[in-house]
């Protein structure tokens, strides 16, 4: 797990993914196209290329990222409020700013040669630690009747979690596991470069839960031993003023409770269980005898001397030594250190440490063939995603949507800095899986999330006769995030294309030359009547990449009577059976009331909802892929239209309820085929059926007429592999 990118941000140029390409994106309800977010002036700020090697952006760090802003951002489903809540000191709008191939290429060969998704959204609007959580553990709280952990402050070594992990589960059924880090967060003696190069950055959450016990870690033990030592020898030369030495001896107190309570004593006193749990934990790299040391690396720059600090020890040392000697276990989480984290803190040297890695397990045919090695991003930090992420309503709050009688949706509610908001989905995020069975470049674009992984190895371990759940996770993740196991297919032994893996030193001097760059200029500033979502889509690569089938049967139809646009929301499981997945929709009507809801339907069951609408109805609902029901009219429409999936066919029945004909004109919006107006008799209806066989399954119909048009746009899915969206 990587640190702070959103999935636009690295990856929406990309080819065959949904990214700035993407032809029906969400409308904001200025009108404008989400691409065209708006400042308090006025002026809208489209996404802009960031570049990595003639500017110095890789060095100006981030944008905020925490609770309240990634909230704000969202504005309770309006989506428009990105660069007021993502603003730095600067004024620099770095929100909206984007990476091409050229920028980050490493990792858009990984996508060319593997499978990568794009609709893995974070587990939560916020931070850092509270989106690692989700990944190890499958939430944020001890349960519903405890407030949940949203902050990166909530949870630190003064307020430690105690609720089961995933490797506890792992551990008590006997299978092996590790969590590989060159060194501990905790502190150990470093401090700055030392820190930044060589320690976890925090990104190991599990030493803030309490059953890791991480201060028994040796080094930190005799890190505490020294600072008695030296502290107390500060004191007895009363170097210092009053209060200087009063904290020093209050950090002493403190330090000699930690040394009586983590003492070796105490660890030997430890059952097996307990001692494995915190090796595993938190294993680091004490068997390269450099793993602690930074040194100066000195190289030329067309003429110019550069130097800068990097490790002298191998970073990765106990991960290769374990693939090299057949001791890699079962699972495995990789924690790099700061500088390799990808952390926009920190310049993005973190291609190195993804490219190493995957070159480790690549070297033995026979670690390779069984290996699957997902990479995923814990939050977006403050980069903008043009695709609203699907969050849980609240179970008392009708006005926010609904979900199956099945789903209790109480714990994914939080509250906290006078916001109360649903945990997640927070917002899109990079996710690729490389492996022998996730090879040649696919999409995959099934609702996932950072639980979606710890659901994946329930299955695996299933296949291998191991039941081990993790219970943390809600009925809500499971019903609208996927369990990865779209993404494979079989694999017989043939040769698989691999990226081509990064020299350290090379990638360190390309990243460090940036340094010495100017700032980049200005970022576009457009005016309401000039800004055009247009341009946008000239952005990213054209093309298509395969697709994997979903396990989805979804429909979503609109209708409008008195009380206003009256929702069906469908999931089927009649296809796929027990292996169909729930569905997950935003609706959103933009009357005088701008009005975002959300749904989760679980496979075989049906919702209904009343949305509220003006004079003029324009109300759309969103679902995974693409998935589009929309419906405006300048009035109540005169005619109604339904939809479904039926072989390769999408299938049209439009109702006319008047005392006159009508006419409703087809229009294929995206895919060039050409449709004859449809007739339809007083107080009856027509069945059409539209092939979506020559656009790879895709459609984009509308029917118009008397003022109204519907719009219906998706995949049928059939369970074949098809291609990502032709109209991209």
């Amino acid at each position: 797990m990587q640190e702070n990118r959103s999935f636009d941000h690295a990856y929406g140029c990309l080819r065959g993914v949904r990214g700035y390409r993407d032809p029906r994106p969400f409308e904001l309800p200025s009108g404008h196209s989400v691409w065209m977010q708006a400042d308090d002036d006025g002026s809208i700020v489209p996404p802009f290329r960031l570049e990595m090697d003639k500017t110095k952006i890789t060095w100006m760090g981030g944008t905020p990222h925490s609770w309240p802003d990634q909230v704000d951002a969202r504005n309770a489903g309006k989506y428009d409020k990105w660069l007021q809540a993502k603003r730095r000191g600067d004024n620099f709008p770095m929100t909206m700013g984007y990476f091409t191939r050229e920028d980050i290429p490493f990792y858009y060969a990984l996508a060319d040669c593997f499978t990568i998704f794009d609709y893995a959204f974070c587990s939560s609007l916020t931070g850092t630690t509270p989106n690692r959580l989700y990944l190890w553990s499958g939430t944020v709280r001890e349960s519903a009747d405890h407030p949940a952990r949203v902050l990166n402050s909530d949870t630190d070594y003064e307020d430690e979690a105690s609720w089961t992990t995933y490797p506890e589960r792992l551990q008590s059924h006997g299978i092996s596991w590790k969590v590989y880090q060159n060194e501990l967060s905790l502190g150990t003696g470093f401090d700055g470069e030392h820190d930044a190069w060589l320690a976890n950055f925090t990104d190991n959450p599990l030493e803030w839960m309490s059953q890791y016990r991480v201060r028994f870690s040796p080094k930190r033990r005799e890190f505490v031993k020294k600072e008695i030592e030296r502290l107390e020898a500060i004191i007895a030369k009363g170097e210092g003023n009053e209060a200087q030495l009063t904290a020093h001896a209050k950090m002493v107190e403190n330090y000699k409770k930690e040394a009586s309570i983590y003492s070796e004593e105490a660890w030997q006193a430890l059952d097996p269980r307990e001692r494995d749990l915190h090796q595993r934990g938190f294993a680091d790299n004490a068997g390269d005898p450099d793993y602690r040391t930074i040194v100066e690396y000195t190289y030329d720059d067309n003429g110019t001397a550069r130097t800068t600090m990097v490790p002298k020890g191998d970073v990765l040392h106990q991960f290769r030594k374990d693939v090299e000697s057949g001791e890699l276990p079962a699972v495995s989480w990789l924690v790099p250190p700061e500088r390799f984290s990808d952390h926009p803190g920190s310049a993005w040297f973190g291609a190195w440490f993804l490219s190493e890695a995957i070159n480790i397990l690549t070297q033995d045919p026979e670690v390779w063939k069984k290996t699957i090695f997902i990479l995923c991003y814990d939050e977006n930090d403050g980069f903008f995603d043009h695709i609203p992420p699907f969050i849980a309503p609240h179970p008392d709050r009708p006005e926010t949507g609904k979900t199956s009688k099945a789903i209790n949706t109480a714990d994914e509610i939080a509250i906290s800095r006078d916001r109360e908001h649903s945990i997640g989905l927070g917002y899109r995020c990079p996710l690729v899986i490389a492996s022998p069975w996730s090879r040649g470049g696919a999409v995959n674009s099934q609702i996932t999330d950072h639980t979606s992984i710890l659901m994946f190895l329930e299955q695996w371990l299933a296949g291998k006769g191991k039941d081990v759940p993790e219970t943390n996770i809600s009925k809500w993740r499971r019903t609208v995030c996927g369990d990865l196991t779209s993404a494979f297919r079989p694999f017989d032994g043939e040769k698989v294309t691999l990226p081509e893996f990064l020299d350290r030193d090379d990638t360190i001097e390309r990243i460090h030359n940036a340094r010495f760059q100017d700032n980049p200029g200005p970022a576009p500033r457009l005016s309401a009547d000039t800004a055009d979502a247009a341009a946008v889509a000239a952005l990213q690569e054209p093309g298509t990449r395969p697709s994997c089938p979903l396990p989805y049967e979804l429909e979503a139809n609109i209708t409008v009577g008195a009380s206003g646009a009256e929702l069906t929301l469908h999931a089927g499981n009649q296809r796929l059976g027990s292996k169909a997945a729930g569905g997950a929709f935003m609706a959103y009507s933009y009357g005088p009331e701008f009005v975002s809801r959300a749904y989760a339907v679980v496979p075989g069951d049906t919702l209904s909802d009343v949305l509220p609408v003006g004079d003029e109805v324009h109300v759309r609902i969103d679902g995974p892929n693409g998935f589009l029901r929309q419906l405006k009219s300048a009035g109540t429409p005169p005619f109604s239209v339904s939809a479904r999936a039926e072989g390769d066919n999408l299938v049209l029945e439009i109702r006319n309820p008047g005392s006159a004909p009508l006419e409703v004109k087809l229009l294929d919006e995206s895919y060039g085929q050409n449709l004859p107006a449809v007739r339809v008799p007083a107080q009856g209806q027509q069945v059409v059926k539209i092939s979506t066989a020559k656009s790879a399954q895709w459609y984009d119909v509308s029917a118009s007429a008397g003022g109204a048009t519907y719009r219906f746009a998706g995949r049928v899915e059939t369970g074949r592999w098809t291609t990502s969206d032709p109209a991209m």
